[in-house]
Formats: C-alpha cells, structure tokens, sequence
C-alpha cells in the first residue's frame, strides 16, 4: 500500500470512528473518544492486520476475516472498547482473543504490559510473530481457554473480550483488579449480544452497564487447552 493511499484511508478511517461516535453517543456516553485511544489508532498501521487479498478494505469501518472463522474487528468497535477499558499508562491488561492482533497491538499503546490470549493457536503464533516485527514490545501471548482467563499475571487492571462469551466467565471477574473494568460482549451467536462494561469497585462490589449491541463470533469454552 502506498504512502498516500495509506494516509487517505488512515484518515477516513479516524473520521468514520469519529462519525460512529456521534452517531451513538445517546448509548455509549460520550460525544468523543479519549484523546489517547485516538492516537493508538492512528499509530497502528491496520493494515499490517489484514489478509493481502483484502488490503482495499484494510480501512473500511467494519470486520474482515482473518480466517480460522475469526475476524479483525470493525476499528470503531476496536476504539470503543479500548475507551470503555479506560487504561492508564501504567496499567497491566488482558485480552482474551487476540485474533489478528490489531486490538493488541491498540492496547500496547495505551499501557505497561498487555496479555493476550486465544483458543486458536495458529492465531496465537501469527498474531505473535507480527506484534514483535511491529516493535510491540510489552505483550506476552498464549494460546488457551478465555474463559479461565490467565491467572498467573492476576490481578489486572482491566480486561477486554474481543469474542462474544455465553455468560460472564467468574474467573475474568476474580482476576480483575479492584476499580478496573471488564469490558466484554456477551449473547449467543450469530444472535443478539450486547457490549457490557463491568467495573468492580474498592470493596469489590460489581457494577453492570450495557452499552450498545454488537455481533462477535463466539467464545469457545474449550476445557483442556494450555
């Protein structure tokens, strides 16, 4: 791709979020994006995410497949649920789903350390090998089952599911650090979901706030997978 056909569909791209946001901004809370959430953004080259044969579309405002069944999500999605994360620059997280690594590679801007997982480890080694030749030096992979979670790293201050799980898996929530949020889609597939924000406060006490529907693919609980 070349450098001006990048820079055009970047800022398209940047200015679709921004369309999105308005758009839903009676559901979602806000009339605009955390300033930082927007850089990361604009740092991440997305294209570097999508499959060549479909680099035409690598800014468009909406999902593409990435193969396995799985799919890059849409980047308002990617920028919502990063803002609805609230990271600090200081903070550790977990994503469950690395998929493509695009989110990742989003959340390795925004914070220390990123820990990201996937069912998938086909995924896990690509997602694994791309991030590293991108410079993304603080995220640790591994394949495994979402919906334990990673617990070895716990608590955290905040974790994201880039799949849609049937229920709210317990063992995000004990590994979620108190005063962080668990952002996560939750529904059946194929079906309606709704994006949630849980945030657990200082005593421990877990509030719930659904913010808009969305269609994921499915987290698979998969027992027995290291």
């Amino acid at each position: 791709m070349n450098s001006d056909r990048h820079a055009g569909g970047l800022q398209k791209m940047l200015a679709d979020i921004r369309t999105e946001v308005l758009y839903t901004r009676n559901l979602i809370g806000r009339d605009a994006l955390d300033a930082r959430v927007m850089a990361a953004m604009a740092a991440v080259p997305r294209e570097q995410f999508v499959p060549e044969s479909l680099q035409a579309a690598a800014f468009d405002d909406g999902p593409l497949p990435i193969g396995h069944g799985q799919t890059i999500s849409q980047p308002y999605i990617v920028a919502l649920m990063s803002d609805l994360l609230a990271t600090r620059p200081e903070h550790r997280v977990l994503e469950i789903g690395t998929g493509s690594g695009y989110q990742t590679a989003v959340l390795s801007q925004l914070c220390a350390q990123v820990y990201s997982m996937d069912l998938i480890p086909e995924l896990t080694e690509t997602a694994s090998a791309r991030l590293a030749r991108l410079g993304c030096a603080n995220v640790e992979t591994r394949s495994g089952n979402g919906y334990a979670g990673w617990p070895e790293h716990a608590p955290y201050d905040g974790i994201i599911v880039t799949a849609a799980a049937s229920y709210v898996p317990p063992a995000l929530l004990e590994q979620l650090k108190p005063g962080g949020n668990l952002v996560i889609p939750v529904g059946q597939p194929y079906m309606a979901q709704d994006l949630k924000v849980l945030h657990k406060d200082d005593q421990g006490r877990v509030t719930t706030r659904n913010i808009l529907g969305v269609a994921f693919v499915p987290l698979v609980d998969h027992e027995g997978i290291d």
